[in-house]
C-alpha cells in the first residue's frame, strides 16, 4: 500500500553575508543579487549609542521633527517611541547619525559598489515597535531618481532583524533589468501609506528575507524590488537606520527644476558628500527638507 508522503517546503533564508576583503567578491554578488550583506559592521557600543539617540530625537531634544507629537516630561522613553513609525533625516539633528552616514566600513564598500566618489541625500530612522506596519513591494530609485541607476541604501540593523519583527524581504536579481515598475495605492493594513509596486515578473515565493544581527548592514540596489511585514513580535522594537547614497557625479533630480531651468539641469543639492570629490560643489549646497515623520495608517496618510 502507498502512503502519501506530504512534503513542507523549505523556508527560504537569508544569503550569508560577503567578505569584503576578498577582491571582487562584494561587486560580483552585489551585481548578480541586487544586494549584499555586510556582518557586524558597529560594534556594541556604537548600537547602544544610537538607541540612546533615538529616545532623544523621539522626545524632541535634538530639534523640531515635522509632524510629531511633542512628548510629556513623565513619559517614558519607550511610551514616546512607541508612537513613530520612521523619522527621515535624523542626520540633520543628530551628529551621531551623521557620523554613521560617513562610517568608513559602510562607505569603504559603498566606493566599490558605485564609484570612488559618493554622496549621500537621505536617512530614515525606523522605529517599528511590535503592531507597527512595513512596506509593500517597491523600489527605492522610484523615490529618489539618479541619472546613472546608481542609487544605493545601507539598511543598518539597529536591533536583531528577523521575519517575526518585520525584516526587509527581497526579489534576488530584480533590479537587473533597470526597469522602474508601475505603482499603485493601497489598502493593505499590513503595509504603511507607501504606494505599492506591481506587474512585476515575479511572485511572494521568490522572495527572501533579509535577517540581520544588529550591528550588520544590508547595502542594495535602488531598482531592487523589497518589501517588509508587520513587527508581529510580542514585545520589543525592530529598528533601522536607513541611509542613501548614489555616484557625485550624478545630477539628481529629485524635485522639479527651478524656473527657466530644463528637467535635464535639474539636480537637488541637499546632498552630503561622504567619499571622493564632488565635480558639482561650485553649486553649493542647499537645506531643502527638514526632519519629519512618516505617517502609518493609524495616523493617517497624507496623500
Amino acid at each position: 500500500m502507498e502512503v502519501a508522503v506530504t512534503v513542507t517546503p523549505a523556508a527560504p533564508v537569508t544569503p550569508p553575508a560577503v567578505d569584503v576583503s576578498a577582491p571582487g567578491i562584494l561587486e560580483d554578488r552585489y551585481d548578480q543579487d541586487g544586494f549584499v550583506i555586510l556582518r557586524d559592521v558597529l560594534s556594541r557600543a556604537k548600537l547602544d549609542a544610537l538607541l540612546a539617540e533615538t529616545a532623544r530625537i523621539c522626545r524632541g531634544e535634538l530639534g523640531e521633527i515635522d509632524g510629531a507629537v511633542a512628548s510629556a516630561p513623565d513619559e517614558t522613553d519607550d511610551e514616546v517611541i512607541r508612537r513613530f513609525l520612521c523619522i527621515h533625516y535624523p542626520h540633520k539633528l543628530s551628529s551621531l547619525m551623521l557620523d554613521t552616514m560617513r562610517h568608513p566600513a559602510i562607505v569603504g564598500p559603498l566606493t566599490r559598489i558605485i564609484g570612488p566618489n559618493v554622496k549621500a541625500m537621505q536617512s530614515m530612522l525606523f522605529v517599528k515597535a511590535e503592531g507597527k506596519p512595513g512596506q509593500a513591494w517597491h523600489q527605492d530609485e522610484m523615490f529618489i531618481p539618479t541619472r546613472d541607476r546608481s542609487l544605493t541604501a545601507a539598511w543598518i540593523a539597529l536591533d536583531d532583524a528577523t521575519v517575526e519583527n518585520g525584516c526587509l524581504w527581497v526579489l534576488p536579481g530584480s533590479h537587473r533589468d533597470g526597469v522602474i515598475y508601475p505603482n499603485r495605492e493601497h489598502d493593505d493594513p499590513r503595509y504603511d501609506c507607501t504606494v505599492e509596486s506591481y506587474d512585476f515578473p515575479w511572485t511572494d515565493d521568490d522572495a527572501v528575507p533579509v535577517e540581520l544581527t544588529a550591528g550588520s548592514v544590508l547595502l542594495f540596489n535602488g531598482y531592487l524590488l523589497h518589501k517588509s511585514l508587520p513587527n508581529t513580535g510580542r514585545h520589543g522594537y525592530r529598528r533601522a537606520l536607513a541611509n542613501h547614497y548614489m555616484s557625485a557625479e550624478s545630477l539628481l533630480p529629485w524635485a522639479l527644476p527651478y524656473e527657466g531651468q530644463s528637467m535635464a539641469q535639474a539636480d537637488f543639492r541637499d546632498v552630503l558628500l561622504v567619499a571622493g570629490r564632488d565635480p558639482y560643489a561650485y553649486k553649493g549646497v542647499e537645506q531643502l527638507r527638514r526632519p519629519r515623520i512618516r505617517p502609518d495608517r493609524d495616523g493617517g496618510c497624507d496623500r
